[in-house]
């Protein structure tokens, strides 16, 4: 079907938006943003240079007072009109998004694009509920409250797999509870973090409160989250950057949330609904190409129903479609470069060496960044393609006996951000969803997210949570108020120092 987004036109001005306008970067570097699945060039702009990362938490800065002031409701009405800007923009998103990652168009449309307008409604209403303990005489003679305040400028950094959905999962909480936010997205995907920020402004948030930066990790990136004028940071990534970001932040003793790597357990009972679990691991595998923190990586199987299972989990993986992300039948677009689909491709090659590659495990023929989705079998749980992070369209299946087992072997990783679990015994269930230990277990399903629910991890995936009113605990500070109520010059407790004078 084609795509009609032209990022030169509107980039032309430049890839940073500082203060309510694109401008162009200083660094002198320039970066080109590549259709992965055809390789050509959709934008090619200048990276932002620490001068630039500079300007915009000034920006932010300048804008803070007047934007934390605001009233709840007048900042709840101008999201509401963010979130409506977003929905006329809608196919627009999506063609973008599909263009710098290589979505499949039906992806961008029926997830990215209407769960980040979902997530921007939410926060537009949640704005209206920054609510503290109600007050209270804990002391006898004081009244108490708790106020909660924004903690000032944000210094964000978002990833490159959900571009949109990563620029509204930082952006929305920190300017809902009243913190102005520089924001910087993967330097392979800029265009919707951009579109996400213009579109603020024409909704009415002052220019300012919402500033994206284009530019390195290690040159914009650690200068953002360095910045003495930065009080806050919240980073999604690979856990190896996560630590750099959390020295970082910590030699500067800011606040830091960290979305990190994941390697989801898929478990699954001999009581399962086969045909359910076969279809919700293949989805849960492939979605965005693999791409994904919470993908089911690791399908561990009580023995009755492992052959079946495996059988069967080829036999659909088969039936995937590959090809031009904006046909509307296309399943599975490209990986996110050509670097990283050789990446992928190490794991499973190196796999070949101790596992079996039951399908899959190769590249089609083409320009773009295409991988087959890949199955592999009899790795042992200490493995390389058990145990990491591989960020592709491969799935892992082991076998296991007792559910003892099972549970033991899907807590088996460093990792924590999401699981799953599969069966029709309430039992099992209500275990699995106490042992397992991640932010997020799903029974009988695998992906699924609302904005009215937390995100978050456990162990090496981080801490902190995005989505749901439980971020405002990321982006606010609580402050008690204590107000005495007696009106005597000479309390009590004066005692410990005057004596009885």
């Amino acid at each position: 079907m084609g795509n009609s987004f032209q990022g030169l036109d509107r980039f032309a001005a430049g890839a940073q938006y500082i203060g309510g306008r694109l401008r162009p970067g200083t660094s002198g570097r320039r970066h080109t943003v590549v259709d992965p699945a055809t390789g050509r060039d959709v934008l090619d702009y200048v990276l932002a240079s620490t001068a630039d990362v500079d300007a915009a938490v000034a920006a932010a800065r300048d804008a803070l007072p007047g934007w934390a002031g605001a009233t709840p409701g007048e900042r709840s009405d101008a999201m509401h009109r963010f979130a409506a800007r977003l929905a006329e923009r809608a196919e627009d998103l999506a063609h973008a998004e599909s263009l710098q990652c290589g979505k499949p168009i039906k992806l961008t449309r029926e997830f990215d694009v209407p769960g980040t307008i979902d997530n921007t409604a939410f926060f537009a209403g949640a704005a209206r509920h920054l609510q503290g303990q109600s007050a209270g005489e804990y002391s006898g003679d004081h009244t108490s409250y708790v106020r909660r305040e924004p903690v000032g400028v944000v210094g964000s950094i978002a990833p490159w797999n959900y571009p949109l959905q990563m620029a509204a999962w930082k952006i929305l909480p920190a300017i809902a509870a009243g913190n102005t936010i520089v924001l910087k997205p993967a330097e392979l995907t800029p265009l919707t973090s951009l579109m996400f920020a213009q579109a603020a402004t024409d909704a009415g948030i002052p220019d300012g409160v919402v500033n994206i930066v284009t530019g390195a990790g290690r040159d914009a990136g650690e200068h953002l989250v360095g910045h003495p004028d930065v009080a806050m940071t919240s980073f999604t990534g690979s856990t190896a950057v996560g630590r750099r970001v959390a020295e970082i932040a910590t030699s500067t003793v800011k606040r830091l949330h960290l979305e990190l790597g994941g390697k989801a357990p898929f478990v699954v009972f001999d009581d399962a609904d086969l045909e359910a679990a076969v279809h919700g691991a293949v989805a849960g595998a492939l979605i965005n190409t693999g791409q994904d923190c919470t993908a089911a990586t690791r399908a561990y199987v009580q023995r009755p129903l492992y052959d079946a299972f495996v059988e069967q989990v080829a036999d659909l993986m088969a039936t995937v479609r590959t090809g031009d992300p904006f046909d509307e039948d296309t399943d599975l677009g490209p990986l996110i470069s050509h670097a990283q689909r050789d990446r992928v491709a190490g794991f499973v090659d190196r796999a070949r060496g101790y596992a079996t590659v039951v399908t899959g495990g190769t590249a089609p023929l083409g320009d773009g960044a295409h991988y087959r989705p890949t199955l592999i079998t009899g790795a042992a749980q200490d493995s390389e393609i058990v145990q990491a992070e591989i960020f592709g369209p491969v799935l892992v299946v082991l076998p296991f006996d007792s559910d003892e087992e099972g549970l033991a072997l899907a807590n088996d990783t460093p990792y924590g951000l999401a699981a799953s679990a599969w069966t029709r015994d309430v039992y099992r269930a209500g275990r699995a969803t106490r042992e397992i230990k991640a932010g997020c277990v799903w029974i009988n399903d695998h992906i699924p997210i609302i904005s009215e629910m937390p995100h978050g991890g456990y162990k090496a995936s981080g801490f902190g949570k995005d989505m749901s009113t439980y971020s405002f605990e990321e982006y606010t500070q609580v402050k008690h108020v204590m107000y005495d109520n007696t009106a005597v010059a000479r309390k009590d407790w004066h005692r410990t120092i005057f004596g009885d004078r």
